[in-house]
């Protein structure tokens, strides 16, 4: 059973991911977290498999929760970044970071669960157009450096 974690400061968007994703027989929601000091508290309590991360919430970035667990905790779980920010504008930034895919919040609800399942697994998860961008020598444009 994948053991997930929701975080995103919208509630009507965690009412619907977990209806999604507990209809599935290998999936159930752990626990949800509407910004970032929550997050942690519910990772550090829940301990869950995989993380869907948005990447802005309203009191932290969501890149610092994941380097919060990836580089100083040295966590065993997955994250997923869920996000409406366009791949070229963040993709790098959260790579680095320490997430192992990164989704829009407008794919399709089957590509969701493949995601969650591949990194799961310990697969990295992009879409064709973040692998383009990743395989681009030049700097994204519009890039936050700041994060």
């Amino acid at each position: 059973m994948i053991r997930i974690i929701i975080v995103d400061d919208h509630a009507v968007l965690r009412s619907g991911l977990r209806l999604l994703i507990n209809r599935e027989p290998d999936m159930t929601i752990v626990a949800e977290a509407g910004d970032g000091k929550s997050a942690i508290e519910q990772i550090e309590s829940f301990k869950p498999d995989v993380i869907l991360m948005d990447i802005t919430l309203p009191d932290m970035w969501g890149t610092d929760v994941i380097r919060h667990f990836k580089l100083e905790k040295e966590c065993r779980c997955q994250f997923l970044a869920l996000t409406m920010h366009c791949e070229d504008e963040w993709l790098r930034t959260v790579l680095d970071a320490g997430a192992s895919g990164y989704v829009v919040k407008s794919v399709a609800d089957d590509e969701l669960l493949d995601a969650i399942r591949a990194v799961h697994r310990g697969h990295s998860f992009l879409r064709s157009e973040a692998v383009a961008v990743l395989l681009d020598d030049s700097p994204a444009s519009g890039r936050p450096e700041d994060i």
